[in-house]
């Protein structure tokens, strides 16, 4: 925000701030009981994407930078999994998760690329 640094450019940080995004939004349709529990549990892995991409992204060796790459893409994992348990457990369906199942898709690929 008041950094101006070379990362913020980069298509998949531009992505997974619209899937951090997406993630808040999807939280909010969670049921209230769900609040400690899954509610938490996605906004915590969204934002660990990000910033573990922003992070990532300022190490200088290439073994650090990928690390911080898969845990990111863990986190866009564990994400997937409470996706599929909410589903299951009619708190979505998966025709109103599109553009948030999209985001990810294009946040793990690109994520899975530059680990190489």
């Amino acid at each position: 925000m008041f950094l101006q640094l070379n990362h913020q450019k980069l298509d998949v940080f531009t992505t997974a701030k619209s899937f951090t995004l997406e993630c808040y939004s999807f939280s909010k349709i969670l049921p209230s009981d769900e609040k400690f529990n899954m509610v938490q549990q996605v906004r915590r892995a969204a934002l660990s994407v990000y910033l573990n991409i922003a992070e990532g992204c300022s190490r200088k060796s290439v073994a650090e930078r990928k690390r911080f790459y898969e845990i990111s893409r863990g986190s866009i994992i564990e994400i997937d999994a409470v996706l599929d348990l909410s589903e299951k457990l009619n708190y979505s369906k998966k025709e109103s998760l599109e553009n948030l199942g999209t985001l990810m898709q294009r946040t793990f690929s690109m994520l899975t690329k530059m680990i190489g």
